[in-house]
């Protein structure tokens, strides 16, 4: 998919349901079914599904899900960053070139947010679709390591993921050998230099 316009909703969408189940989620699934429903099949088929597995599950086992998933397993972490840096200063420095790409492009973030959560790095995307798709592309082995562990654990987040990776190039040369060596070896492990970026609690994580 190549539309700036169709990607710019795909990313939005994905954006919101990549986010934390809160009431205002169940408030507009009406609309983002529809927005889902516009989308080619390979892109919106797996949201459509994603929301048929929301509006099925009562909201307060879903976000139990949620935190569970996604704050208590490291290979379900959404902070896109940590898969190619883990805990570095190079992490850090990440982490303030895209707080500084998203003031410049108009998009503020809470104290709560952190620059590299998937559902900022998307809501980003569909404000700037070209410079989106590259940010998406850079991150693509551990958005591809995410995937698989959603997957693995039978997650129905793994939809929206598949969801991304369909509006993204083919995984191609270099970027499989990041993805078996991400699954083989992990992010770095040095526990330093990240600072003013804490890591969010669990229940402070608003999307």
């Amino acid at each position: 998919m190549t539309d700036p316009v169709m990607l710019a909703r795909a990313w939005q969408v994905q954006s919101l349901l990549i986010g934390y189940p809160d009431e205002s989620l169940y408030e507009r699934t009406g609309l983002l079914r529809q927005a889902a429903a516009s989308l080619p099949e390979p892109v919106g088929g797996p949201l459509l599904r994603f929301l048929d597995d929301l509006t099925a599950v009562a909201p307060g086992a879903l976000a139990a899900d949620y935190v569970a998933t996604f704050d208590h397993r490291k290979r379900c972490c959404l902070f896109l960053t940590y898969y190619a840096h883990g805990d570095t200063r190079n992490r850090g420095m990440a982490l303030l070139s895209l707080k500084q790409a998203y003031t410049a492009a108009g998009l503020e973030l809470t104290d709560e947010e952190l620059p590299d959560h998937l559902a900022v790095v998307l809501e980003y995307a569909a404000i700037d679709p070209e410079t989106g798709l590259d940010l998406l592309v850079a991150h693509r082995a551990g958005l591809e390591l995410l995937r698989l562990a959603l997957h693995d654990a039978t997650s129905p987040w793994a939809a929206v993921l598949d969801s991304i990776s369909a509006t993204l190039p083919p995984l191609v040369g270099d970027q499989r050998t990041a993805v078996a060596r991400l699954a083989a070896q992990g992010p770095p492990a040095e526990q330093v230099g990240l600072t003013p970026f804490a890591m969010p609690r669990p229940e402070g994580v608003p999307r």
